[in-house]
């Protein structure tokens, strides 16, 4: 046999039409039969007549159930069908309890005084129990859906917040990787550049001299693609697992020297914690690159300073541009550095400075780990 639960979800899952169909066809087979025996001590044609108006009624029990219910009553006085009364004081016990339950008190005892002629107290505890019961499981029946419905919205709540969490998630993901690519890309193509209009300025320097800058031109190309597979690779393992050891500043400066560029040292991050180092690092190719292509020819600046008590502070300052810069740019290398440092408790300063030059700074906890996230930073794009 099955259970009570078990026929709740299989009639629930036929849908509000086909129950409806359903109820008022078996109303219309008590009608058959009430008509056919007779169940009423009246004449067949109004037997008839009133239990196809209760049966009608029916198929309106979800939107008016007290209607419905004063209408299977009326039924059940004259045709002895008691489907339309019973029905309808099951579909609207949860909202319209009161109300029902004197339509039900009435009609049971109306049926009595119709079969028996008077009304006593037996009369009136069977109408009350009849209608309790009937009731009753409608208030079940309305909480069982209630529930029901509550847990699928939670369902869905919970599905539709675990699907935006997976896209902030890729989005966040894309973003790192835009900035990695972005990091190592603008950095390599601005000093591939720089190197080919050396090339171009002096393109007749003799054979020599044009094969170092090409020479110098292949490895800036090839370093880019081995950077490349490096972030990718870290990308793939997460973050923190980047085992490249210290970024080596000096050799990025020198790449920039060797390209024709005049860029100062000043200190080392050789002995900084890694996470630290390679956000200064980053710091560093993003002021080489912005002075290159907005200040082309200008000297640069690079000053790295930090101990465990003070932190540490990055900074790239470039002078006056000798010569128009190549382009405005959109600012999305200062944006995302200044995330990588906000992460790691950092902050990040952009502007002109008094020389009527540019200076990025940026300022670290000694061991980033031991942070909390920072809170703000001062970017300028325009420069």
């Amino acid at each position: 046999m099955l259970s009570y639960r078990a026929v709740s979800r299989r009639v629930a899952a036929l849908g509000p039409h086909a129950i409806g169909a359903a109820s008022v066809a078996l109303c219309l087979f008590l009608t058959v039969l009430a008509v056919k025996t007779p169940w009423a001590p009246l004449p067949r044609p109004v037997i008839a007549a009133a239990g196809l108006a209760g049966t009608g009624a029916v198929w309106f029990r979800g939107r008016w159930p007290v209607a419905t219910a004063v209408a299977g009553a009326g039924a059940y006085v004259l045709s002895g069908n008691p489907g339309p009364l019973l029905i309808g004081l099951f579909s609207g016990a949860g909202t319209r309890f009161p109300a029902l339950a004197a339509i039900g008190t009435a009609g049971f005892l109306a049926r009595q005084w119709v079969d028996g002629g008077r009304l006593d107290t037996d009369a009136l505890v069977s109408a009350v129990t009849a209608t309790g019961v009937t009731l009753a499981a409608g208030v079940y029946a309305a909480s069982r859906r209630e529930l029901t419905r509550s847990l699928r919205e939670r369902a869905e709540r919970a599905e539709t917040e675990r699907r935006l969490r997976d896209e902030q998630a890729r989005s966040a993901e894309r973003g790192r990787i835009a900035r990695e690519m972005h990091d190592v890309l603008a950095h390599k193509v601005a000093l591939i550049a720089l190197h080919a209009g050396g090339l171009e300025v002096n393109a007749r320097a003799g054979p020599e001299r044009v094969g170092q800058k090409a020479a110098l031109i292949r490895v800036s190309a090839q370093e880019a693609l081995e950077e490349l597979r490096k972030i990718l690779g870290v990308l793939r393992a997460g973050p923190g697992d980047d085992d490249d050891g210290f970024p080596d500043l000096r050799r990025l400066v020198d790449s920039w020297v060797s390209a024709g560029g005049t860029v100062t040292l000043h200190g080392d991050i050789g002995t900084w914690p890694p996470e630290t180092a390679r956000a200064a690092h980053r710091l560093v190719q993003e002021g080489l690159t912005n002075a290159h292509r907005h200040a082309p020819g200008a000297p640069v600046t690079v000053t790295a300073t930090g101990s465990r008590k003070d932190g540490v502070t990055i900074a790239v300052a470039n002078g006056r541009s000798l010569q128009p810069g190549q382009e405005t740019g959109a600012g999305v290398g200062l944006v995302g550095l200044a995330e990588r440092f906000r992460l790691i408790g950092g902050t990040v300063r952009g502007g002109p400075d008094d020389t009527g030059g540019w200076r990025l700074e940026g300022r670290l906890p000694w061991h980033a780990a031991d942070a909390s996230p920072g809170t703000s930073h001062d970017q300028d794009t325009a420069g």
